[in-house]
């Protein structure tokens, strides 16, 4: 099955464990080029919407996960706040070196999605980051972006 074709059942979805160090660049897709390309240009925040479900996603999903409904023409633009529903504090680099400066990472449910996004949260204390704290995105400034995560430089703490 193609990523184009619609699952219809979920019983036909397969998956292996293992572990095959294989590295690969991730393609976008029809959602992700979209995603990318409204944070590129505009500095904002898009997602999918299914009318069925009544789910936004965000980052968005070229159909429901729920119902398996096509959202490739139901697009809706979100605010660039949200909320931290979990966090960590990463110490470490993926190579096990302590990291100067450590990093929290959190997962954030932006204002009418119902999914999460997983970023970078900065200039705060530790201390003052918990579950339910209101967070804001910082974009690059517009000539510095490429249509990646990286044009988001962090999310901080929303003065509200």
């Amino acid at each position: 099955m193609s990523f184009l074709e619609k699952p219809q059942r979920n019983v036909d979805l397969t998956a292996y464990d293992g572990k095959i160090p294989v590295h690969y660049k991730y393609t976008l897709g029809l959602a992700g080029d979209k995603f990318f390309t409204a944070i590129k240009k505009d500095g904002k925040f898009v997602g999918t919407h299914c009318e069925e479900c009544d789910v936004i996603y965000s980052p968005p999903a070229i159909y429901c996960e729920r119902c398996f409904a096509s959202l490739e023409d139901s697009w809706v633009e979100l605010p660039s706040s949200g909320t931290v529903v979990a966090f960590t504090v990463v110490t470490e680099d993926d190579q096990g070196k302590e990291l100067h400066c450590p990093q929290v990472i959190a997962a954030i449910q932006l204002d009418g999605a119902d999914n999460v996004f997983i970023h970078r949260v900065c200039d705060c204390c530790i201390e003052d980051l918990g579950i339910g704290v209101r967070v804001q995105a910082t974009f690059k400034p517009k000539k510095e972006r490429k249509g990646t995560l990286d044009d988001i430089e962090y999310f901080e703490i929303a003065t509200e």
